[in-house]
């Protein structure tokens, strides 16, 4: 076996493919529909090219649309496969190159059948997008698919429709145009279809919903993450992870001590699984709202199934899903979060209850969003965003300690002339002494011996999340703002991910107080600094930095416009309604009727009346995760009793995301005419001011 130390290659990104060219163009609203969004990479079995799917904006579809591609990784050529306004997605290559599966939900004339009646099916064609076939037909469509390593068979899992199931079934079915509690439930049924002769098993139907499920590469096991049904609040605490035994036809768990009992909070989400090479070990994850994630492996032997805790490098926070070994070794990796950047780790030689040393397979400022590697395990391919340009492919040899990764797409030619703002690490102490950082970004032309200027406060969500290093242009204020003249500050408050675990956890029954003096103290240091003036300062968030705005707001009068996206007003009321009430749980250290005082302290509602600074309000209608409760009850509070000029602009429709073209755009005139108007003293009919 290989070291993984042969591994610790990969320097920092090589030139793009574009060369240098004048920056002539200056950003505006517009531009932002104009880029390419690529995900969900796939490294060919001939290891030379990778399949991926590009997201482009539509306005006639008012959506963005995803179709699939490949690339050449020697040449470079991109081919694009499909051109329907559907959305393609998870795409996986048969073992011999031959096809590449996908899933699709065409809807084409008149069908009412599937597979093109809009249901989701699986689908695949050649790599020259030839022989396009449907694969599945199931009547309501799948959810998730597996191509099994041998290519011979396909698994896939439907839903099973299904009510509460008591004694007062009966009645449910009398009155079933009235709604009952959680709204209608369903479980999972997973199945396998023989590529062969093209029959079709049910394999489990446990009465359980199946929110992920991994089979073992010799197909003997299949791990599922399950719950008692598909209700998102069932993930927190009541999910477990299942291995199916081909044998036996019986499914056990893993002994769960380790991330259940002995865990720090009773709400945890399972996610992510990886099977190893051997079939003798399965990964998951744990995740946390304020506690850091963990870590664990599950090791198969005869005699049942042992669990251990992995051990991650110090200040990293593993937060996303994506791990996996790389081939033919037992060698885990992750994605985890340092210091504003995103990288991939990789733990050695995991065996029955050992570990080796963690170490980092790609140094350097990168916020990789995806990898993977070719089945020989000799080449990596990363999705990251660079300093100048959104995410794209790169490649690098992963023996190869010289080796630098190499970019292989070029997904948005257009930026190559973008006027880009300066994008920098920024650092400053908050009140207590705690060491913080954050984003800046500033104009192009903006110099230190220039005057002060207009700043906004950007707040990220979460807050178990962070503002990246990175080029990122999106709805909330990064590269726009400093487009038209500003500076653009994103503290990583404490809670944020990437600082060590005891800054994370510092803010578990601190909320709207520790994050607060942060980001107050980081502003302080902006206008110290001589960046921002400090007689015009906008604030904005969404979701937990729409919470923020509301918090800050409540505690200075210094901003002169606010932003609140999908915030929260009062967090008793928001364990009430949200999809995952174990959040507030967990950072008010208790339930509402244990811990009030807590509740209360970190709710905007009780100090609304120290709010002077004129906020508009961002909510969608059909929010589960920010209810627009907490929305209404600010604009309320605002305009009907203490009389702050506000707006509330609700998106009919709308979850916790914007995903609408109309949405997105609304998003961003909104928010810049009410800090051109209250921060600069413009009216909304006037030119829209650029520069300084």
């Amino acid at each position: 076996m290989r070291s993984l130390r042969a591994v610790l290659c990969c320097s920092l990104l090589a030139a793009p493919l574009a060369l240098a060219q004048q920056r002539t163009h200056h950003i505006t609203e517009d531009d932002y529909f104009t880029i390419a969004t690529i995900a969900e990479i796939e490294f060919a079995p001939d290891g030379r090219h990778i399949a991926y799917t590009e997201l482009r904006w539509d306005e006639s579809l008012d959506r963005r649309n995803t179709d699939l591609w490949i690339v050449d990784t020697l040449t470079r050529e991109p081919t694009r496969l499909t051109f329907d306004p559907a959305t393609e997605g998870s795409p996986r290559w048969s073992p011999d190159g031959q096809w590449l599966y996908f899933t699709a939900n065409y809807e084409r004339g008149d069908a009412e059948a599937p597979p093109e009646d809009g249901s989701t099916q699986v689908w695949r064609m050649r790599p020259d997008g030839s022989a396009l076939a449907a694969v599945t037909r199931e009547e309501s469509g799948i959810e998730q698919y597996e191509l099994s390593r041998s290519g011979k068979s396909l698994y896939f899992t439907v839903d099973n429709d299904m009510g509460d199931r008591d004694e007062f079934d009966k009645l449910r079915a009398e009155f079933d145009t009235l709604e009952y509690g959680d709204g209608a439930k369903s479980t999972t049924i997973l199945k396998k279809l023989d590529l062969t002769s093209w029959r079709e098993q049910t394999l489990i139907d446990e009465d359980r919903s199946i929110h992920e499920f991994a089979v073992a590469p010799d197909e003997s096991r299949i791990a599922m993450l399950t719950t008692p049904d598909d209700v998102l609040l069932s993930n927190e605490g009541w999910s477990r992870v299942d291995v199916w035994d081909k044998a036996t036809g019986s499914t056990t768990s893993p002994p769960d001590t380790l991330y259940r009992a002995q865990a720090p909070s009773p709400f945890g989400w399972l996610l992510g699984l990886a099977w190893s090479d051997d079939s003798g070990a399965l990964a998951f994850r744990i995740d946390f709202d304020g506690y850091p994630g963990e870590l664990f492996v599950a090791e198969i032997a005869r005699d049942g199934m042992t669990v251990q805790k992995i051990t991650r490098p110090d200040e990293v926070t593993a937060e996303t899903a994506a791990i996996a070994w790389i081939p033919k070794t037992r060698d885990l990796c992750f994605l985890a979060e340092d210091h504003a950047r995103a990288r991939i780790y990789c733990v050695q030689d995991i065996r029955s209850g050992s570990q080796g040393g963690a170490l980092t397979i790609t140094p350097g400022d990168v916020t990789i969003t995806d990898y993977d590697f070719d089945r020989t395990g000799q080449r990596l391919a990363i999705l990251t965003p660079t300093l100048t340009g959104p995410p794209e492919i790169f490649v690098a040899s992963t023996v190869n300690p010289q080796g630098e990764y190499e970019q292989v797409t070029d997904a948005n030619p257009q930026i190559h002339d973008w006027i880009l703002p300066q994008i920098q690490i920024v650092r400053w102490k908050s009140d207590d002494g705690t060491p913080c950082e954050g984003i800046l970004e500033l104009p192009a032309d903006w110099t230190p011996s220039d005057s002060p200027i207009r700043m906004v406060v950007e707040l990220h969500g979460g807050p178990t999340s962070s503002t990246k290093f990175e080029f990122r242009y999106w709805i909330y204020g990064r590269t726009l703002m400093p487009s038209k003249g500003w500076a653009l500050f994103s503290p990583n408050y404490r809670g944020s991910t990437g600082y060590g675990d005891k800054f994370l956890i510092d803010l578990i029954g601190h909320k709207n107080d520790r994050d607060v003096k942060d980001i107050l103290s980081g502003v302080d240091a902006m206008v110290d600094r001589g960046i921002a003036d400090p007689e015009k300062l906008a604030v904005m968030g969404w979701s937990n930095g729409g919470y923020l705005t509301n918090c800050v707001i409540t505690t200075t009068d210094r901003f002169k416009a606010a932003s609140s996206g999908a915030g929260i007003f009062d967090i008793a009321a928001q364990w009430a309604r949200q999809d995952t009430p174990g959040h507030n749980v967990n950072y008010q250290q208790g339930l509402p009727w244990q811990n009030p005082q807590a509740y209360e302290n970190a709710s905007p509602l009780f100090k609304a009346d120290r709010i002077s600074t004129p906020t508009l309000i961002h909510v969608g209608g059909a929010d589960a995760r920010c209810p627009p409760v907490n929305s209404r009850g600010l604009y309320r509070a605002l305009k009907r009793y203490l009389d702050v000029p506000t707006e509330l602009v609700t998106y009919p429709g709308a979850g916790h995301g914007l995903t609408t073209y109309t949405h997105r755009k609304a998003k961003m005139a909104w928010d810049q005419a009410w800090f051109d108007a209250w921060v600069l003293g413009e009216s909304a009919e006037d030119e829209p001011q650029s520069g300084r």
